[in-house]
């Protein structure tokens, strides 16, 4: 297997566990928790901000000495917006699981200068970017016109027989304003889950090429390169994205022999 994607290593309880030490850079961190109803999840970081998002299912939610109340809808991320919650820097949180979950919790450098605060769905921006095979439908949870020190985080469906993230772009250049550089994580579900796509990651050098098959529940992580997606037929890719870095801003830079794409 790739050393680029992770497989949940468990049916329930925290079944993928990625920090900044085991993905070998320095901002971004993620968990996938699956739990049973009354089972709990709890967390929080000196120095780590953190987003949950209820990718299914509904939970009890409190974050520091804010008791949320039960949040969540959807049971799937294929049926509509998620229900999330931001958490300072240094903040604890614990989510008691009402229905089965499945709970995304994204992580980054974060000192606590704001207060926690749930995001609900009726506050999401969605756009749909590209055209015909290029077509993908983006929730923007916390994009950088919304507060937070350092994540962003956003949720994509590509349509089955469609590519993502494409034309290839890359964010690994501290070059602002041009490029910024942004650590990312990739978390897939596939639509019927027995489907499968493909991301590949790759430099301009090639120092770095790989190409994954991906599955439902997989989680890629992409250090730096270009990163696109494609789904097969039939099969609808949703994935959460978490990005990171030294500044908060996405500013990426489009492989210049697809760039031709971007007219056609």
């Amino acid at each position: 297997m790739s050393r680029l994607k992770i497989h949940p290593r468990a049916e329930h309880g925290r079944i993928v566990h990625v920090t900044p030490e085991s993905a070998g850079w320095r901002y971004v961190g993620f968990d996938l928790w699956k739990l049973r109803p009354g089972e709990v999840a709890e967390g929080g970081a000196p120095g780590r901000e953190t987003c949950l998002v209820f990718i299914g299912g509904k939970g009890h939610v409190t974050a520091g000495v804010e008791d949320f109340g039960i949040l969540g809808e959807r049971n799937s991320p294929f049926e509509g917006k998620p229900w999330s919650v931001y958490v300072p820097g240094g903040g604890r949180w614990k989510v008691v699981a009402q229905t089965d979950v499945t709970l995304a919790v994204c992580t980054a450098p974060g000192e606590g200068r704001l207060a926690a605060r749930v995001i609900p769905p009726d506050a999401l921006h969605q756009e749909t970017r590209g055209k015909t095979t290029n077509t993908r439908h983006v929730t923007n949870i916390i994009p950088e016109w919304e507060p937070a020190e350092g994540l962003l985080v956003v949720e994509v469906i590509t349509p089955g027989g469609c590519t993502s993230s494409y034309p290839p772009h890359k964010h690994d250049t501290d070059n602002l304003p041009h490029e910024s550089l942004l650590e990312e994580t990739y978390y897939h579900r596939i639509n019927p889950p027995q489907g499968f796509a493909f991301q590949r990651v790759y430099t301009d050098d090639r120092s770095l090429d790989e190409t994954m098959a991906v599955e439902d529940g997989d989680v890629t992580l992409v250090p730096k390169g270009y990163h696109p997606c494609a789904t097969t037929h039939g099969y609808d890719l949703y994935y959460l994205n978490v990005m990171a870095g030294p500044h908060r801003t996405w500013k990426f830079h489009n492989a210049v022999e697809h760039a031709w794409l971007l007219k056609a």
